[in-house]
């Protein structure tokens, strides 16, 4: 197992939001996090509704760049990553397993589009940004190891 884990791609494709595998959000399934993720961002249920029915997450998160932001947004949204993540990984067995599997690998949401909240980038050999995503992923790993054990 690598010491870090920086591509959430081939190998590592489900631990990306992009990964097709049902979620909650208020009790309506959406097809992967990021349909829910992008949905979660307004109260507005018409907009909810074309997240929801999104041809595919890419979609999702584009149509998401346009809807209307609820109040709290910024306060809330680590939280509800984190409760879409927690559900991806418990829901789905297997995916879980898949996450544990990944040890005690740093996991980064490596990027070439400059996300630095939710991700980081590789400069000068260093990976800079806060890198949420992927300090939520070893946060819900580590719960569930210790629900293994």
């Amino acid at each position: 197992m690598p010491d870090i884990i920086t591509n959430f791609h081939s190998e590592y494709d489900f631990l990306s939001n992009f990964y097709l595998c049902p979620v909650a959000l208020d009790d309506i399934d959406y097809p992967s996090i990021e349909h829910a993720f992008q949905a979660a961002k307004t109260d507005n249920p018409d907009e909810r509704y074309k997240l929801q029915i999104a041809s595919s997450p890419g979609a999702a998160k584009r149509l998401g760049r346009r809807v209307n932001l609820r109040d709290d947004w910024e306060t809330v949204k680590l939280n509800i990553m984190l409760d879409l993540l927690r559900q991806k990984f418990t829901r789905h067995a297997e995916i879980g397993q898949l996450l544990l599997a990944t040890g005690d690998a740093e996991l980064i949401e490596g990027n070439t589009w400059n996300d630095r909240f939710w991700g980081a980038v590789l400069k000068d050999e260093r990976w800079i940004g806060q890198n949420h995503l992927g300090r939520l992923l070893m946060q819900v790993r580590a719960e569930l190891s210790e629900n293994v054990t």
